[in-house]
């Protein structure tokens, strides 16, 4: 149970009891969807079935949200369709219209719906009321944002707000790189993405790549900036940092995962040893991260 993608946001005055937020999710439990849904979502356990909504350990709380669709393709749709307009022009002696091929669509696809394929998903949020901070894990923003939603319809007792730093992380990853120094406790590994500012936005991405040649310093001196930087947190923590203050392939190394599998005997115990190691990597990993971008932007 490791997260591979971080959104990261602030709670201010998390004051909200894991006893309390059961019963707000508890509102909003999951439920598959209807015949006639084209998606559902609500609350599921983290740990599974007939578990608690809201796993608790350490004072850290782990939540994760279901979401079910139905999927029923626009061929699929079409293909119907067209063989129902085919039987109504046999039987009217002429082509269906504009708006008659509209309401053929329609009905199809109400017949269809019950019977489409659903597929679901699982998206997992770590809430550290400690240190303040509510970590989806997320790979793009709209999965983040779609879990924020559900979340704040259950409680008005979480406020969460997206980090904002002092400095830009395309101005600060600019800065490492063309200085050829990482910040301290961090390195620079040999992933990163360049960006050329201007109506052309032209790209340079360099992949398992040294960066500290001349041809990048060539590159920033041009005026392109950093978007995606590859680096590693104290040799614990490997990720890739972009412009927008998302933390994307997010790897626990080996001497972590190790000291997780060391404690742990049954399932049960491996699933709470790996929440424990990580969210307590993330509670030291997150303010370091903060600080080499300046600090906390002041809440406006």
């Amino acid at each position: 149970m490791w997260f591979r993608n971080l959104q990261i946001y602030r709670l201010r005055d998390c004051a909200i009891s894991p006893d309390k937020l059961e019963e707000a999710l508890s509102g909003l439990a999951f439920q598959p969807c209807g015949n006639m849904d084209m998606q559902s979502r609500g609350w599921l356990s983290p740990r599974g079935e007939g578990a608690p909504l809201v796993h608790v350990l350490r004072d850290q709380m782990l939540i994760a949200l279901g979401v079910e669709q139905k999927l029923l393709p626009s061929a699929v749709i079409n293909q119907f369709a067209q063989e129902r307009a085919e039987e109504i022009e046999e039987q009217q002696g002429y082509r269906p219209g504009r708006k008659q091929l509209r309401e053929i669509r329609e009905r199809v696809a109400e017949e269809l719906l019950p019977r489409a394929f659903a597929r679901r998903r699982k998206t997992y949020a770590w809430i550290d009321p400690v240190g303040g901070w509510l970590v989806i894990d997320a790979a793009s923003p709209a999965k983040a944002d779609e879990l924020v939603e559900a979340l704040l319809k259950c409680s008005s007792d979480l406020t969460p707000a997206l980090v904002r730093t002092q400095l830009s992380p395309m101005v600060a990853m600019t800065g490492w790189l063309a200085a050829n120094e990482a910040p301290a406790g961090f390195s620079i590994d040999r992933d990163c993405e360049l960006l050329a500012p201007g109506e052309e936005k032209s790209l340079v991405r360099y992949v398992r790549h040294p960066l500290e040649s001349a041809e990048i310093r060539d590159h920033i001196e041009s005026g392109k900036q950093v978007t995606k930087l590859a680096m590693t947190w104290n040799d614990r923590i490997s990720f890739v940092l972009n412009e927008n203050m998302q933390v994307k392939r997010l790897a626990f190394l080996d001497l972590i995962k190790e000291e997780s599998e060391q404690q742990a005997e049954t399932a049960d115990e491996q699933f709470d040893a790996d929440f424990a190691i990580m969210s307590g990597e993330l509670a030291r990993f997150l303010p370091d991260l903060v600080e080499v971008l300046g600090g906390e932007a002041a809440v406006v």
